[in-house]
């Protein structure tokens, strides 16, 4: 009987071993995204449940570009506007975004400070022509609002900066899901701004 009792623990410690190992997180991922006319660099991501993600998301392009997570297009207008449903939204999780300046775009800054020297007439006078010419019908926020689009996004305009999103991989993101742009009214996404996420256990 001892000997059967021996055989039955050597038997299952293997199995022991391996419940405990799944249950060990998956080690924290940092990756960079780039953006550019029209791509996300790289465009097929894969994240793991219980993964701390800290995405660097940087835009090498001329034009200004966003980042959007979710599944089920979204059409206005016979162009893509979005996702119907968000990655974030769906999961319960809110991303913390920060943007890490670069050297060059503070140095510019300093600059734009130390020449912008105009008297308050000047002042005065470009905000009454900004005035005059800033007349919106309800026609035109109607077209915007038409074309805004919902659910987490991440903008990132023609600057050296860097824009970082962290979170971590929950149950509920888990299976298929796209990374898209959807600027210029799906223009971007049209164009080939798109790409893949799968979240795996």
């Amino acid at each position: 009987m001892r000997k059967i009792g021996w055989i039955t623990l050597l038997a299952t410690f293997p199995l022991i071993l391996a419940a405990c190992s799944s249950q060990t997180p998956p080690e924290p991922l940092e990756l960079t995204i780039n953006m550019t006319e029209y791509t996300f660099e790289p465009a097929d991501l894969e994240f793991q449940v219980g993964q701390e993600v800290t995405l660097q998301l940087s835009n090498s392009g001329a034009l200004e570009h966003e980042i959007m997570f979710g599944r089920e297009l979204m059409m206005t207008g016979g162009m893509p506007n979005g996702y119907m449903v968000d990655m974030f939204e769906s999961a319960g999780v809110e991303p913390v975004v920060t943007v890490e300046k670069s050297e060059d775009d503070v140095h510019e800054e300093d600059e734009h400070m130390e020449g912008d020297e105009h008297d308050e007439g000047e002042q005065m006078d470009e905000e009454e022509d900004h005035m005059e010419g800033d007349e919106h019908t309800e026609e035109d926020e109607h077209m915007e609002d038409e074309h805004a689009h919902s659910g987490f996004m991440v903008q990132v305009p023609v600057t050296h900066d860097i824009y970082a999103m962290s979170f971590t991989v929950t149950e509920d993101m888990i299976g298929e899901w796209e990374i898209g742009c959807f600027l210029l009214d799906g223009v971007h996404y049209n164009s080939g701004m798109v790409g893949t996420l799968t979240v795996e256990e």
